[in-house]
Order: C-alpha cells, then structure tokens, then sequence
C-alpha cells in the first residue's frame, strides 16, 4: 500500500533520506521545510496539513543549535515545544500518524548501561529539555504515535561530526578529542529506513534508534581516520591528523552533554524489527556514498 507521506525538516540532514527512501518505496511525499510551512506558526501548519491530508506526518524539523539553545530558550522551544504541539494537532484533526524525532539529550548521561525506552528522563541542558516538552505534547496531544529517539548523526546532507573530522584531519597535525563522551553513532540512511518501516505500521511507541555498539568520541575519530585511510578518502601526499584524546573539562561548551548516552533497543527487538547494522559498517558505506556524490 502507498501513503501520502508529509516530511518536516526535509531539507536537513535526516529529512533529505528520509524522503529519498520513502519516495525510493513509491509513498507520494510532500517535503516541507521552513521556506513551505513555518512549525512555529500554527495557522500555517492547519492549512498545510488539512490542504495535503497526509496518512502520515515525519517530523524532522528541529532546533538543534544545542549550545545556542543554552541562551535562546525561547526560540528552541517556540520550534521543539510549540511548533511539535502545531504539527501534533493538525496531524490529529486529519487523522494521520505521527513520527516524531527525538534524541538521547532526554537522558542525563550519568547511567552506565544502556538507557531503555521507558527509563526515566532527566535532560540537563535546554536543548534535551525542549525536545522531551515535545515528546510530551505529542503523547497526549496523538492518538497514533511513535517516538523516535536517535544519537551522534551523520549523513551525506549536512554538518556533522564525520564530515568535520575528515575535514580536519587534513589541515591540522594534530587533533584533540574528547575521550570521556560514549554514545552511538547514527547513520542516516539507516536511521531513514527504519522509520520508514514504522510509519506504515502500527507499532506505537518510543524507540531508540542508532547503529549498533557504542564508542567515544575519540575512538569514532579513530574509526574515521583508519577507515578513511584504507578507503583512499584523504588526498595521498597528505599526513593526516595525530588523533589525541582530551577531557571534556579541557573543552567547556554551554550546553552540558551527556557523558554516557549509549540507548538500548529493546522497541526494535519486541516488536520484531530488524537491528541497525553496527556503526563502523554504516561509517564504511557513508565514506562510499561521499565517494559517489
């Protein structure tokens, strides 16, 4: 069966495989970004919503400035609270699902095994704080719900951590990295698929979404460079970057980040989805697909 599939944020890194995949799978998709429908607008998002009678509503759109956020409160929540109440309600007056894309920023980092979907929240920064009042709005503002909470993002259409790395790797001698963070990378072309997958589905809930195993920061740089290295991803008369592990006291940023957000994916496991490859093999074919572009 086809759906008519409406895509929030569809010119952000997720959005954009987000709709590639959905429209690679046939669904007629509608691809709004802030220039189409302004979330933060509640008229907009009911004409939009009501014009285009979605089946269902992915909503990628975000403030994800984490440490702006720290002295623009207002705005993040005027597009993660408000704007994710403005997309629930319209959602709900047509009848449509919902996907919401949530983040391991919930959390408080200070656990040692990973979070589960249900375990409590405690976000200790006003980026994690603004993204939970969402999954809060669109728990009792919707009748057909999933959540979907990812980590530590990369893919071809964006800024993120890879591309930066590969970046830097190439201009500097050397590269501290902060050794006292461990998540999950999250590729987004597998990211994409999975949500794919659960918005034709009825299986409502919280997920936590992102490849399998868990790294630093540092040792995701590790990964970069040698797997970059054998990839011939780097110029060959260039010495890259000595890769060198830091504290995360030696870097202050505003935003305080969770020092140990590793997720559980115990949603994917029971409701009988298939498990997101391991994050090194998704760093592999996201160095093959910069190759192709």
């Amino acid at each position: 069966m086809k759906y008519r599939i409406m895509v929030t944020g569809a010119a952000g890194q997720l959005g954009y495989d987000v709709v590639k995949t959905l429209e690679a799978d046939g669904h007629h998709v509608l691809g709004c970004d802030r220039d189409q429908m302004d979330i933060t607008n509640q008229q907009q998002c009911t004409d939009q919503i009501n014009a285009y009678q979605p089946d269902v509503i992915i909503h990628c759109a975000a403030y994800t400035a984490v440490d702006q956020a720290e002295s623009d409160i207002d705005t993040a929540f005027s597009i993660n609270a408000v704007g994710t109440r403005n997309i629930t309600v319209a959602a709900e007056s047509v009848k449509a699902k919902l996907v919401y894309i949530s983040t391991d920023y919930v959390f408080d980092g200070m656990g040692n095994s990973p979070y589960q979907e249900y375990d409590e929240t405690n976000p200790q920064s006003v980026y994690g704080k603004s993204k939970l009042a969402g999954e809060r709005l669109v728990q009792s503002l919707s009748t057909r719900w999933f959540i979907i909470r990812t980590s530590w993002v990369f893919g071809s259409h964006g800024h993120n951590f890879v591309k930066t790395m590969l970046d830097l790797m190439e201009m500097r001698p050397k590269l501290q990295v902060v050794h006292d963070q461990q998540g999950s990378p999250t590729y987004t072309v597998d990211l994409a698929r999975l949500i794919a997958e659960l918005a034709v589905s009825e299986k409502y809930g919280i997920y936590h979404a992102s490849n399998a195993g868990s790294c630093t920061w540092f040792e995701f740089a590790q990964a970069i460079a040698e797997e970059g290295t054998k990839h011939g991803t780097f110029q060959a008369a260039v010495q890259i970057a000595e890769i060198v592990p830091c504290t995360t006291t030696e870097f202050p940023r505003p935003a305080p980040r969770p020092a140990y957000s590793v997720m559980d994916h115990m949603g994917i496991r029971t409701n009988g989805l298939q498990a997101m490859r391991p994050w090194r093999e998704a760093l592999i074919a996201f160095l093959h697909e910069l190759d192709t572009e």
